[in-house]
């Protein structure tokens, strides 16, 4: 789905706006680096995995996912995505997800990004819960979460094809009267 207005990104000098096609090569050339996805699901061999993602994110139905571009004003480079997938209307529920380039790491913006994101969430789409799933071994994504007052609510064993093999994770949710 396109989010036509996009939220502040919660951090000086950088944006959000829709993900779109043109940020295909950007965004596969950090996601294509080991350190980045060693503790995620992702199992991309090119940028064409990368083209279904896209295909959603045309979809207008309410289910559909939606991925925000985060920007850097100054360069205009892509140096991250966040957005919600496995979104559902009928129960007003959403799982956030997000990435960063590595040489972003350390420096809060994942956590700015997804405490602004998870609040716009609230009344932008009306989500009653917004959900984060971490591989057990992503201790900095847990992180995140738990900075963005999202409160740790168990193991999820096997719940995920981590390239190949069920991968445990650790479920996160933030309710919208945290």
């Amino acid at each position: 789905m396109k989010i036509l207005s996009a939220p502040p990104s919660g951090y000086p000098g950088l944006s959000l706006r829709q993900l779109e096609r043109r940020d295909l090569p950007f965004w596969y050339a950090y996601l294509s680096n080991h350190d980045v996805v060693r503790h995620t699901s992702w199992n991309l061999q090119s940028e064409n995995d990368l083209l279904p993602m896209f295909d959603a994110l045309d979809s207008e139905l309410p289910t559909s996912i939606r991925r925000l571009a985060i920007i850097s004003d100054v360069s205009g480079e892509l140096i991250g995505t966040i957005g919600f997938h496995t979104v559902s209307d009928v129960n007003r529920t959403a799982e956030i997800a997000y990435d960063l380039a590595p040489d972003y790491w350390g420096k809060g913006i994942a956590s700015a990004v997804c405490s602004s994101v998870t609040q716009w969430s609230f009344s932008a789409f009306g989500f009653v819960r917004v959900q984060g799933t971490v591989l057990e071994t992503n201790v900095s994504s847990a992180r995140v979460l738990q900075k963005c007052r999202y409160r740790h609510e168990g193991l999820l064993r096997s719940f995920r094809m981590v390239r190949g093999t069920p991968g445990n994770f650790q479920l996160y949710a933030r309710l919208n009267d945290d």
